[in-house]
This record gives C-alpha cells, sequence and structure tokens, in this order.
C-alpha cells in the first residue's frame, strides 16, 4: 500500500481538498463530474512510480462551490492558482472528461510547469455543426440511457439503490457542480478549438472504445487539433476505461509517461 496523505489548500478564500499519494514525478489529475477518482484501482498502480495530486474540484464531495463561481472559467483560473502554490515542475496534467476539458484550457494558456499531458474521455469542444450532438446530454438522458452510454459492462456502475442518504446527497450536489461548469454552452469552449495548437507537450488521449458519450470519432477530432498527440483506444470500456479496464489504462499510461 503506497503512502497517502490530505490536507487542504487555501486559494484566496476557497478552500481545496487535495490527496497526495505516492511518491516521484508529480500527476495532477483533474477530475471528472462524477467526483474525485483518488480511490480507484488504477491509482494505487501508478503511485508505485509517480506521486498523484488529487484535488477536488469546489461542488464536488460536499465541498461548497464559492459564491463568484458561475461557470468553467472560475475553475480554471482556480487551478493556475494551485499549481502556483504547488510549485509544479515538469509535472504531468490528466485529465477526465469534464477535468480534460480544465486540463486543455489550463495546457492552451501555458504549458511551462507540464512535461506532459493525459486527456481521458474528454470534452471541451464541438467538431460538428450547431444541430449535431456531438456529446450526449446527461443532464436530459434516462437512466437506462445514461447507463447505456456510459458503461461498457453495466455491473461496474454504481448501484444507487444500495447508497445511503448521505451518499445519495452527494451525488446530487455533484451533479450540481458538473451543471454549473458545463452547461452553457453545454460541455465545450466555441473557442477552445482555435487554441489547442499552443499545447507543445507531448500529449496522449486515451478513450474507451464503446464511449457513448463522447464517441472515439470525437476523440480523434480532439487529437487532430493537438500537434503530435496520439490516441490509445481501450477495447471493452465505455466513458470510464480507468473504472472498466484499470489495468489496461494505467499500463498505456506508465508507458506513455514513461517513453
Amino acid at each position: 500500500m503506497t503512502s497517502e496523505t490530505s490536507s487542504m489548500v487555501s486559494l484566496r478564500g476557497v478552500d481545496m481538498p487535495l490527496i497526495r499519494r505516492g511518491s516521484g514525478p508529480p500527476v495532477l489529475v483533474l477530475h471528472g463530474g462524477d467526483g474525485p477518482v483518488d480511490h480507484l484501482p488504477f491509482a494505487e498502480r501508478i503511485s508505485g512510480s509517480f506521486e498523484l495530486l488529487h484535488p477536488t474540484h469546489p461542488g464536488f464531495d460536499g465541498t461548497p462551490i464559492p459564491e463568484h463561481f458561475d461557470g468553467l472559467q472560475d475553475l480554471i483560473f482556480l487551478y493556475l492558482d494551485l499549481i502556483d502554490s504547488l510549485d509544479l515542475q515538469d509535472a504531468i496534467l490528466v485529465g477526465f472528461s469534464m477535468g480534460g476539458w480544465l486540463a486543455s484550457e489550463i495546457a492552451v494558456m501555458s504549458t511551462g510547469r507540464f512535461s506532459k499531458l493525459v486527456l481521458v474521455d474528454s470534452v471541451g469542444i464541438k467538431p460538428g455543426g450547431p444541430f449535431d450532438r456531438d456529446i450526449a446530454d446527461v443532464f436530459a438522458l434516462s437512466v437506462e440511457e445514461l447507463l447505456q452510454a456510459t458503461w461498457h459492462d453495466r455491473s461496474l456502475a454504481p448501484l444507487h439503490g444500495q447508497m445511503t442518504d448521505a451518499e445519495l446527497q452527494i451525488i446530487a450536489s455533484d451533479k450540481i457542480a458538473h451543471g454549473l461548469y458545463t452547461w452553457e454552452p453545454y460541455m465545450h469552449n466555441p473557442k477552445l478549438r482555435y487554441r489547442l495548437h499552443r499545447i507543445d507537450i507531448p500529449t496522449l488521449l486515451i478513450w474507451g472504445e464503446n464511449d457513448g458519450i463522447v464517441k472515439t470519432e470525437y476523440g480523434a477530432a480532439l487529437r487532430d487539433l493537438i500537434p503530435g498527440a496520439r490516441m490509445s483506444v481501450i477495447p471493452e470500456a465505455g466513458h470510464h476505461p480507468h473504472i472498466e479496464q484499470p489495468g489496461e489504462f494505467a499500463a498505456r499510461f506508465l508507458d506513455f509517461v514513461s517513453g
């Protein structure tokens, strides 16, 4: 078992929980709309070689949303402050889904503190026309449709019927925060596609082959906008390849960051 510490980082009046796991070169992990990923199996394997830094976005996992926050832009600048506060050097930046969008926005501003970028089933752009549904509407889909779009193996999906009231309340508040950061425009920044050329560090996109939220074609469009980026598709996985195929996910991540 690798070592783990938790702390609270205060950034201009905003308190962010931060979990550190493992030792080695730093990896900043930006979670998606489902909340923190520090407890998932892939993290244990990767933390044998790296120090994983897992902050929690304000509004997730029971944390408050600052009164002045009204979109992803606020989160971007909060993370720029966090990155400076941690004095990261040659770190690896990893983002999952909404966290991938956040990571991309940070990287187009500056990659000075990072050596590599990994985007996992990321949102953030709109490749198609105004009437094309590039990203599934996770707020409008029925429970059945959402399960179908998100998972290859639905037995791995969280079982809400077995959760406590406190756990269900956190899930509900996570959805509110997710909506605040991604609702308008839905799950993307129209200007980001014109800025991705600024990313000048090696970039890997890891994608679940059966992702119905953002399909592999979406991932390929995102890859093509980032100079030199490559894409690795994991079979038998949906929107969460790090959950459905944690061993394969960790192997592809480690191969990229160690190369």
